[in-house]
């Protein structure tokens, strides 16, 4: 069940981190698409349970659960510029943002309110989706897998984000979509509002604040403080 928080007191929420896939665009959508022509190349399928455990997860790491899962006669480089091939062919057709992403960081910006992207993904695929959808100076600064040695749920990643922002944690937003990037964000000590899609709504989310319907969703703007979206 959704909580119903409000945010009083002297932690006030300063500074908000978005992940990327699943949370902003429909990028896991196409991953799994991706996902599964690598498996059919080699006579396998992809399931609900192999995707849950590769989400959220650096692509490294992922794509080891693939060939673990599978016992793939592959190596984690083939299948990272296979995949990335895939990728592209996809990206310039399917990719969209996803419902409220657009109206939230007009919201943002209005109030003055900074704000990061901290992902799993490889920056020269963050780098192809935001300059698809021209987002680059929407955001002061992007963390990727490349930036961290220790990949979600790990807390480092939201740890480095509120050290860049040079605020405590517990004064920052954390949006995201899938269990392991919401137990990152607890563990950093943020605040964090899970939003699920289609591709998590089987994930829990322990130590959210907020689980949303969507980014439009008025509890959000709530505890940053802004007007409620029309």
């Amino acid at each position: 069940m959704a909580l119903d928080v409000s945010r009083t007191g002297d932690d006030p929420l300063r500074v908000v981190a978005f992940d990327l896939d699943g949370l902003m665009f429909n990028t896991e959508e196409i991953y799994t698409d991706v996902g599964g022509q690598l498996l059919a190349r080699r006579g396998k399928s992809v399931t609900r349970e192999l995707l849950d455990q590769m989400m959220g997860r650096p692509s490294p790491v992922a794509l080891q659960i693939m060939i673990d899962w599978h016992d793939l006669d592959a190596t984690v480089p083939e299948l990272e510029q296979e995949s990335q091939v895939l990728f592209e062919d996809l990206l310039e057709t399917r990719l969209e943002p996803l419902p409220g992403l657009l109206a939230l960081l007009s919201a943002l910006e209005s109030a003055g309110v900074p704000k990061a992207i901290a992902t799993s993904s490889r920056r020269v695929l963050v780098d192809r989706i935001l300059g698809l959808q021209a987002m680059h100076a929407r955001f002061d600064f992007i963390l990727t897998c490349e930036d961290i040695v220790h990949g979600k749920p790990d807390p480092e990643i939201y740890r480095k984000v509120a050290n860049q922002f040079g605020v405590p944690s517990k004064q920052m937003l954390v949006l995201e979509d899938s269990e392991n990037g919401c137990r990152s964000g607890v563990a950093a000590g943020a605040f964090v509002v899970a939003v699920p899609g289609p591709h998590t709504s089987r994930h829990q989310y322990p130590g959210a604040a907020i689980i949303a319907d969507t980014l439009q969703d008025r509890r959000i703007y709530h505890a940053l403080g802004l007007p409620p979206v029309a």
